[in-house]
């Protein structure tokens, strides 16, 4: 291809606002950059779109990259150029042009197509200030595959103090089939939406006395406590101490720990007594208390701590979307604190501990290493390069074919991040390991070295699921709700064909509730049909009928998710396959 997907991304916007330009002359334009899977526009307009409206500008952008119509560029000096935005009443880009660095601002103009300027042949021209790069003329879009999908509300510069402006999405990839397969999945994503899912299957819901803070219905505590169950075993096995720590703490501490300076704005405040305190957005700086309780040994490292805590972010609300962006969520957070030496060993027992928990759910996954970040960071230049260069160590040695993020790291210290991805190809970014020398200095943890003298420690903060709502939501979604039968919050329906059965019924639930089998029993008067229906619309694994032949032997008549009918079996059978 002759041009890269986000040039014809920035092309595509730029032929929208032409085309909004035409609908309406009045329009102001804010800002169109491409994005992920596509692009959008800004637009201050005189009406409220409506969903028709995308139609109409499609039809009028199929015109413009039919007209063969050149990307012009040329340069005004800054000066011109705000008196020309001035002239036009294009407010926004006023605003932008007055920003730019140094004397000249770029245009791209496309001639013939409606827009601010008339020409000496009374010709309209779409002229937007804009720095590039787009395709030499719109013909070049002609097999581009593309398509305006929504509309939404977006304040300008996305802060919320601004006017609030009308934001035009769109899908764009290079060629059509690209388009036609994106779209078949965001069909199967729609139909996998946590958000959908969850209230169909009776999972968590949302309500505006607390905006953005997730309530957890019975059916999802129960898939929580499984997986916790779990991420404890595991983490017992790998050595791991677990602790608690308050969600409220001083604000002095956040201030060493360097939270303050740089996550303040997502963190709520409070006072107690006269003193400032925050709610923890992190879990980090607890555990540094926790190890400061006592001057450790050598011979204690490797020492893994775990917490699975409660932290709390304010997010604009514009960006809350269901368990994935929340305002209070729970972290399996755990920093291990080592010796220099032994950073190689426990980053990749930690790297085996997330492959092996990734696996049984599962998740496929990449890696990719964050690097220093250009501002912002704590800690000196030859910390950040040690830790860089063991983590990539790490990665090298394990033959890990990952992506090199340079600047992504944490302000602290660079990162793997782990990418899964699920099973309609979506990725998404879980788990972590992050490597800190620079926090042990600023809280002067210590340690006694094998030479008896006091050592600094090496921090590895880890999360396995991450934020666990945003988890449990991407695992709904890669799922379709029908959990595997040891996370089920139903294991098994028991569904007694009439009345007279209901006894027998709550004899089979009784055993297996007293196996440790999530079970429920439907004892509606309705037909056995409609039971059943409802019960593989629930997703339930198991499903159990009792009626007069499994009364006179005592056993149990079982369908399967996804296999049907599968015969009568007796319950310690059942039992045993249920619990494999």
């Amino acid at each position: 291809m002759k041009y890269d997907i986000d040039t014809i991304r920035h092309s595509l916007s730029h032929v929208l606002a032409a085309a909004v330009l035409e609908m309406f002359p009045e329009a102001k334009l804010g800002i169109g950059p491409a994005i992920d899977d596509g692009f959008y526009y800004d637009f201050d307009l005189p009406r409220t779109l409506i969903p028709e409206d995308l139609a109409i500008l499609e039809e009028k952008m199929k015109k413009i990259i039919q007209s063969n119509t050149v990307f012009e560029k040329y340069d005004e000096p800054k000066k011109r150029a705000i008196e020309f935005l001035k002239k036009v009443k294009q407010d926004y880009k006023v605003e932008l042009a007055e920003e730019l660095e140094g004397d000249l601002a770029t245009f791209y103009r496309l001639k013939g197509s409606l827009g601010f300027t008339r020409d000496d042949n009374g010709a309209v021209n779409f002229v937007d200030l804009c720095k590039g790069p787009h395709v030499d003329s719109t013909s070049d879009l002609k097999d581009v595959g593309w398509k305006l999908n929504k509309i939404a509300g977006a304040y300008w510069r996305g802060d919320e103090k601004n006017k609030m402006m009308q934001r035009i999405y769109a899908l764009a990839f290079e060629d059509k089939k690209t388009l036609e397969d994106y779209l078949k999945r965001m069909e199967e994503a729609e139909e996998r939406d946590h958000r959908k899912l969850g209230q169909e299957l009776d999972l968590f819901s949302f309500h505006e006395e607390g905006t953005g803070f997730v309530f957890l219905h019975p059916k999802g505590v129960a898939i929580w406590n499984q997986l916790l169950d779990w991420w404890r075993e595991e983490h017992q096995k790998a050595g791991y101490l677990e602790i608690r720590t308050p969600i409220i703490l001083a604000r002095s501490l956040w201030e060493q720990s360097g939270h303050w300076d740089h996550y303040k704005e997502n963190m709520y405040m409070t006072k107690i007594d006269g003193r400032d305190f925050a709610v923890k957005p992190m879990n980090c700086p607890g555990g540094m208390l926790y190890y400061k309780e006592k001057l450790h040994s050598y011979r204690e490292f490797p020492l893994k701590i775990a917490e699975v805590g409660l932290v709390h972010r304010h997010e604009l609300a514009g960006v809350l979307h269901g368990l994935m962006r929340v305002r209070s969520f729970w972290q399996d957070d755990a920093h291990v604190f080592c010796t220099s030496e032994q950073v190689e060993t426990e980053v990749n027992a930690i790297f085996d501990l997330i492959d092996k928990m990734y696996k049984k759910l599962g998740l496929k996954y990449h890696v990719e290493l964050s690097t220093k970040p250009e501002k912002g960071t704590i800690g000196s230049s030859e910390m950040w390069k040690k830790a860089e260069e063991a983590l990539t160590s790490v990665l090298k040695k394990r033959g890990e074919d990952y992506k090199l993020n340079p600047g992504d790291g944490a302000f602290y210290g660079p990162k793997i991040d782990f990418h899964i991805e699920d099973a309609i190809g979506r990725t998404w970014q879980l788990g972590t390991i992050q490597l800190d020398f620079a926090m042990p200095e600023k809280f002067k943890l210590e340690y006694i070295a094998e030479d008896g003298k006091k050592a600094r420690p090496v921090m590895l903060h880890r999360v396995v699921f991450g934020g666990i709502e945003r988890f449990l939501g991407i695992l709904i979604e890669h799922y379709a709700g029908a959990f595997p039968t040891w996370l089920a919050p139903v294991q098994v329906a028991v569904l007694p064909i009439s009345d007279k059965h209901i006894a027998y019924a709550k004899q089979v639930t009784e055993e297996l509730r007293n196996a440790d089998i999530r079970v429920e029993i439907d004892e509606r008067t309705e037909s056995v049909g409609k039971k059943i229906r409802e019960a593989e619309m629930q997703k339930i694994p198991y499903i159990v009928i009792v009626g007069d032949k499994e009364i006179d032997v005592k056993k149990v008549a079982v369908r399967v998710r996804g296999k049907g009918d599968v015969g009568q079996k007796d319950i310690n059978d059942l039992v045993k396959e249920i619990m494999i």
